[in-house]
């Protein structure tokens, strides 16, 4: 039997198609390529405009290496910077966190040789206005207590980001 003599079949795969098509055109997530957006800058709270121009957000987290912490504790720290960047954007910018979330959230790991690294990336993204988030471990586990272990760069425009971190190499 042919599904498509049914004549609601039909208006349904129609109905579906439309309604697909429809709620992409309005939600278009990552499509605001020219839209002006504030980004959480440092720590006094200060803000920056910022153009997204190429429409793409991202979050990075760059992980020390010289460290050498276990693979559980890379994703506990990791897991610390993002939670901390997503609150910090929740109270400064919640439209950029929407924006990063219609993206899909994306994340990249990278690695940092050593806490100078770590360091001269969070001022080059504080000279961005870009939001951070510094993970200092407590030290029950692995590592020194105080260690830095984790910097967040972002959510933010792509773009702005890879201007600090898009010569690190991936965790």
């Amino acid at each position: 039997m042919d599904y498509f003599s049914h004549p609601g079949t039909l208006a349904l795969a129609a109905g579906m198609a439309c309604g697909v098509f429809i709620g992409w055109r309005l939600r278009g997530p990552c499509r605001r390529s020219r839209s002006l957006t504030s980004v959480a800058g440092n720590d006094m709270g200060s803000e920056a405009s910022v153009m997204g121009e190429s429409g793409e957000f991202k979050m990075v987290l760059v992980v020390r290496n010289d460290l050498k912490m276990g693979k559980g504790k890379v994703a506990a720290q990791c897991s610390h910077a993002a939670v901390s960047a997503y609150k910090q954007l929740q109270r400064r910018n919640p439209e950029l966190l929407k924006q990063w979330e219609y993206c899909g959230q994306p994340k990249v790991v990278v690695k940092a040789p050593d806490e100078g690294a770590l360091v001269e990336l969070l001022s080059q993204a504080k000279q961005l206005g870009l939001a951070i988030s510094l993970i200092q471990d407590a030290g029950r586990t692995q590592i020194a207590p105080g260690s830095r272990t984790v910097l967040g760069v972002g959510p933010g425009p792509a773009n702005l980001i890879d201007q600090v971190t898009g010569h690190l190499k991936l965790y």
